[in-house]
């Protein structure tokens, strides 16, 4: 066990609550508890906060405030956008909703529902370092397409997609486009007019808020329905009282969190390619997946060697390291992950791979433990291995 204490290395899977967003939090889930929907004081001064948040939220993605609607996260979020857009064409199933193979999900799992109910659904085709192609994506868009749905950074393995170009693509055609960017948001600069996309999901405990808060950006101009059907809150697209304390807890998140992109980028990112360079040296069967192209600056998703990763996220929880096998959501799946084999990696491969990410508050001595621990690990497993093939 390191001396000082757990090296916690799984940013990507959720982060700790920012010690201000938590005090901005608190007086609303005591004294200042009124339902924003009131007319009293209280009900009026939630309904302030919310829309102070609503302001923070959009200035962090260049959007206006009443672009934003607040859900219960980016599950929610990407079924609002992929439902919401799909159900505003016939259930004739005419209809197309395209993504990538290496979406979160709750992409995926929503187009397949989307697939069973009226619609049809076509998945592009990605490079072999997670990147889509665009080539791909020209294809299979025609004005049948309901949506398109690409995520701006992947969960595990950080590759960073052409957003713009496929919202490029997508406009010429008359095809609303949707991005997830729960991974990206805090750690790169997002701006929604750059990016051209019609919808975009963010979720507040991927940048040091509350679980159980997000918002989906709804461009101006764009309609969908609702998927949460009650009273009129959220401009009629997500009823049902609003979350005033998470809501304002992701509201200082995204403040936050936009003062400091471009200085934590910088800081993490070097640890990132010093943990990268010390392991890769160390470790003669371990490879990086999806290195080539533009990958967020706190995650890497290393192959140790084949079918080790259970026995690796074992030993390094056991040894005060804790680090993922890929998405949080399917942590329970012995199954190779989804990203990993749609670019191409072996499932034995898949099935030893780590994804490994860093945050606020990695530093040296947690590159330099994990460093240090993580080829013991692996040598003792392989060894082990080898004996029982013996």
């Amino acid at each position: 066990m390191n001396k000082n204490g757990p090296v916690y290395l799984d940013y990507n899977s959720t982060t700790p609550v920012h010690p201000e967003v938590l005090e901005e939090m608190l007086p609303y889930l005591r004294e200042n508890f009124g339902n924003p929907s009131s007319a009293h004081s209280l009900g009026r001064k939630a309904k302030a906060r919310i829309e102070e948040a609503r302001e923070k939220t959009a200035a962090l993605v260049g959007a206006d405030p009443r672009e934003i609607i607040f859900c219960s996260g980016g599950t929610e979020s990407d079924n609002l956008a992929l439902k919401g857009a799909a159900w505003s064409k016939p259930r004739d199933g005419s209809w197309t909703v395209l993504t990538s193979p290496v979406e979160h999900s709750a992409v995926l799992k929503t187009a397949e529902y989307l697939a069973g109910n009226g619609y049809r659904r076509r998945t592009a085709r990605v490079y072999a370092d997670g990147t889509v192609d665009l080539a791909s994506v020209s294809e299979m868009l025609d004005e049948k397409v309901a949506v398109v749905s690409v995520m701006h950074s992947n969960n595990e393995t950080g590759t960073i997609q052409p957003v713009a170009e496929i919202s490029k693509i997508a406009r010429k055609r008359g095809v609303p486009t949707h991005s997830d960017a729960v991974q990206s948001a805090g750690k790169v600069r997002l701006d929604v007019r750059e990016l051209g996309v019609d919808f975009l999901s963010l979720s507040a405990h991927k940048l040091y808020g509350p679980k159980g808060v997000g918002c989906l950006y709804v461009r101006n101009g764009v309609k969908i329905g609702p998927i949460v059907n009650g009273g009129g809150h959220e401009r009629g697209l997500r009823a049902g009282t609003e979350n005033v304390a998470g809501i304002i807890g992701f509201g200082k998140a995204c403040e936050i969190a936009a003062k400091k992109i471009d200085s934590e980028a910088l800081r993490i990112s070097a640890l990132r390619d010093d943990l990268e360079k010390r392991l890769l040296s160390a470790i003669p069967s371990a490879f990086i997946n999806g290195r080539g192209g533009r990958r967020l600056p706190n995650t890497t998703n290393i192959c140790f060697a084949p079918g080790i990763a259970e026995a690796v996220m074992i030993k390094c929880d056991l040894a005060g390291i804790a680090v993922s096998g890929g998405s949080a959501c399917a942590s329970g799946s012995i199954e190779p992950s989804h990203v990993l084999m749609a670019m191409g990696v072996s499932r034995e491969n898949a099935l030893g791979s780590i994804r490994i990410s860093l945050g606020a508050g990695s530093t040296p001595a947690d590159v330099e433990y994990a460093a240090r621990m993580l080829p013991k690990i692996t040598a003792e497993i392989l060894s082990a291995n080898s004996r029982q093939s013996v």
